[in-house]
């Protein structure tokens, strides 16, 4: 038979209880705290010289692939070797897999993200190219839009706009799958001006409905989180757009930012916006996302539900745990989070700091 409980025992517990309920409640409401990974990656082998990266995703084994532009100077050559377009990572930071055929990638890749069945969708800005290869990048198994439809090669946008219903695209940015029916959406607009929207097609490539996001310039990021909403990045206005699935605005999160250094005029100078490029830590409710903000040379932790700003870490410069030209982000099941920089030309992981 149990004893029963005393008046002490009864106190002890309430004053435990007392302790435990506002640590649990410091716990849901603070960001973690991240410093960079000196050891990842391990150093690339062969001499590779990496040009710019264009983005970055993570598989279901926490396997890391980043996008090579390949954009080097020809000096660096030198005494190196061009790095393959494609390069993935193990969770330990070795190089597992390289691939890439430029006869069929465009070179200026923009992004990447890994579907349901771990295939890998690569987005191309220039070309106007949607593609999705098997995970090992052996097989190209799908493709929606043709290469050289468009050509952006001088700075200048060539070709019409592709404002009409059509799966086409001007310059694909952001690339999400839907896991629940397989549906595409295509953030397509990179370029400044044209387009501007988000297009879905069914999972065969079909063209099934599209929108423009508010008050953008440039659609230049996209995802969806597991509750069914598309977070799109307005960099130029500093916030990040809210819809459902079908574009019917639900909210805004600002991203207000400010310099550190005050311009002699007074007017802050945009260097890429403080939106644009996000993902979302990998807990069930997916409490936090991880947006790239190149105003600042940061990475702003946000919590997702309040929009409220709770950390952020990073600052300008090329020296370990700083960034030049952020362009991609991803984050990993155990909460890492990789930043791959234009032109900084490197791979970093930011691991979480022990309390």
């Amino acid at each position: 038979m149990n004893a029963p409980f005393s008046i002490k025992t009864c106190t002890g517990l309430l004053i435990a209880a007392a302790v435990l309920i506002p640590s649990l409640a410091i716990a849901q409401t603070t960001a973690p705290k991240y410093e960079v990974d000196l050891t990842w990656p391990k150093q690339l082998p062969d001499r590779w010289v990496l040009g710019g990266l264009g983005g970055v995703c993570i598989d279901n084994q926490d396997h890391v692939l980043i996008l090579n532009r390949q954009d080097v100077l020809e000096g660096d050559l030198n005494s190196g070797h061009m790095a393959p377009p494609i390069i993935e990572f193990d969770p330990a930071g070795n190089v597992v897999r390289f691939w890439g055929d430029l006869n069929i990638l465009d070179p200026r890749l923009h992004s990447c993200t890994f579907d349901k069945d771990n295939n890998v969708w690569i987005g191309s800005a220039p070309s106007g190219m949607v593609q999705k290869y098997s995970h090992d990048g052996s097989k190209l198994l799908q493709q929606i839009g043709k290469k050289g439809v468009f050509d952006s090669s001088d700075g200048t946008a060539k070709g019409k706009p592709l404002n009409s219903n059509a799966a086409q695209f001007y310059m694909p940015s952001s690339i999400f799958v839907d896991p629940h029916n397989g549906d595409i959406y295509v953030a397509d607009g990179e370029g400044r001006g044209v387009n501007r929207r988000i297009a879905v097609m069914d999972r065969a490539g079909k063209f099934l409905r599209q929108w423009q996001p508010e008050g953008m310039e440039s659609v230049h990021c996209m995802s969806m989180s597991r509750d069914g909403m598309v977070y799109v990045c307005n960099r130029e206005a500093s916030r990040i757009q809210v819809y459902d699935k079908m574009g019917k605005l639900l909210k805004t999160i600002e991203v207000p930012w400010k310099p550190h250094t005050p311009p002699a005029d007074g007017k802050p100078k945009e260097t890429g916006g403080s939106a644009v490029a996000l993902d979302f830590s990998r807990d069930p409710g997916q409490k936090f996302i991880y947006l790239i903000n190149q105003n600042s040379s940061q990475i702003e932790i946000i919590d997702r539900q309040s929009g409220k700003r709770l950390s952020h870490f990073g600052r300008p410069g090329r020296f370990p745990g700083q960034f030049d030209q952020a362009h991609g982000i991803a984050v990993d099941s155990q909460g890492n989070v990789y930043v791959a920089e234009n032109r900084g030309k490197k791979i970093q992981k930011f691991k979480i700091v022990a309390p």
